[in-house]
């Protein structure tokens, strides 16, 4: 089912995605689709406390325009805990209350995924070079 999800999220949106290819190696953009939500994140991963912090104070110095401009309802965690235990910092956008086994669900996540992508990758190509700074 999931690889079925995303295939055809790919058919119905062939757009070529930033996603892990941020040129900033510890920021990724994610799209996340499980049993009870699904995500679209800006996610700062590092094994140096001191470069997540940095990465994550210059997102959160942004977080006005952030939510003003792209995202109005962003939520940013300084400490974020992955399913399997890893702390990482995040900023997203979340719908509740779907899941990916529902395909029924599948029309309003893909626009919800691709409509939030798209103002995500907005605003990181517009703030990149800040934020690398």
């Amino acid at each position: 089912m999931r690889q079925k999800f995303w295939t055809s999220f790919g058919q119905e949106y062939p757009r070529k995605w930033i996603l892990y290819d941020t040129k900033i190696k510890e920021i990724q953009l994610k799209f996340t689709f499980n049993r009870k939500f699904a995500q679209v994140s800006l996610d700062i991963d590092s094994d140096d406390e001191i470069i997540q912090a940095f990465y994550f104070e210059k997102i959160q110095s942004l977080q006005k325009i952030l939510k003003s401009e792209y995202l109005s309802h962003i939520i940013l965690l300084e400490n974020y805990e992955l399913p399997e235990g890893k702390l990482i910092s995040r900023a997203f956008v979340e719908l509740n209350n779907v899941n990916i086994y529902n395909e029924e669900n599948w029309p309003k996540v893909k626009a919800f995924l691709a409509e939030n992508m798209l103002q995500m990758e907005l605003f990181f190509l517009e703030f990149k070079d800040f934020i690398e700074s």
